[in-house]
């Protein structure tokens, strides 16, 4: 995933984007693991919980299936993409703490109310963020204060969110969390604190029976 795609508007684009999912039983060092953050493992169920928030949402705002087809087929990558999310929330949830940087509900609430406003209403809100960034309604708030923190923590910083600085301080959180992804979901790249793919030939694509 290239910089420019790891976090919604804010870190440069998009934190999330789609794709299909893959049959998992976790690694061998963590079985029914799809990643390990600092020691707390993030199981492929939660993970693929969090997938089949999208997709149904996805679902609801195209019930013609034709258009669901097409939506499906836009979004190759999710699942990959919403682990990415889950561990770069926790990478920058712990490079906020080290920084000193919190982040109220009320501010989340201030920043929703002004992104509603431009997209005329809560509905319109959602609608976007669902198409641009595979974000779930559900999960709005959660995605509006990772975008307050990292706007927080480039400030303490003295810089912004396309600066080394910022990377930097997310690269040194990576590395104190020792990120170990399920090789299924590719590796995780603690200088650049995004996913990378890798080859697994041996990995079965079961996007097909997902979708039916």
């Amino acid at each position: 995933m290239h910089r420019r795609r790891r976090t919604a508007f804010v870190l440069s684009a998009a934190i999330v984007a789609a794709a299909p999912l893959l049959t998992a039983c976790g690694s061998d060092a963590h079985p029914g693991a799809a990643a390990v953050v600092g020691g707390q493992r993030i199981t492929v169920a939660q993970l693929e919980s969090r997938v089949n928030e999208v997709r149904a949402a996805q679902r609801a705002s195209a019930p013609d299936p034709a258009q669901y087809q097409q939506v499906l087929a836009s979004s190759g990558s999710l699942t990959r993409d919403t682990l990415h999310t889950m561990v770069l929330d926790q990478v920058l949830a712990r490079a906020a703490h080290d920084a000193g940087v919190t982040v109220s509900r009320k501010e989340v609430q201030k920043l929703r109310s002004d992104l509603e406003q431009q997209a005329g209403g809560a509905k319109g809100l959602e609608a976007a963020w669902l198409q641009k960034y595979g974000i779930a309604p559900e999960r709005l708030d959660d995605n509006l204060r990772l975008q307050i923190e990292a706007q927080k923590l480039a400030a303490k910083l003295g810089t912004d969110t396309t600066q080394p600085a910022f990377w930097k301080a997310l690269s040194q959180a990576s590395k104190k969390l020792r990120i170990d992804l399920n090789p299924r979901y590719g590796t995780w790249d603690t200088t650049k604190s995004s996913r990378v793919d890798v080859r697994t030939p041996w990995v079965r694509d079961a996007s097909a029976a997902q979708s039916a």
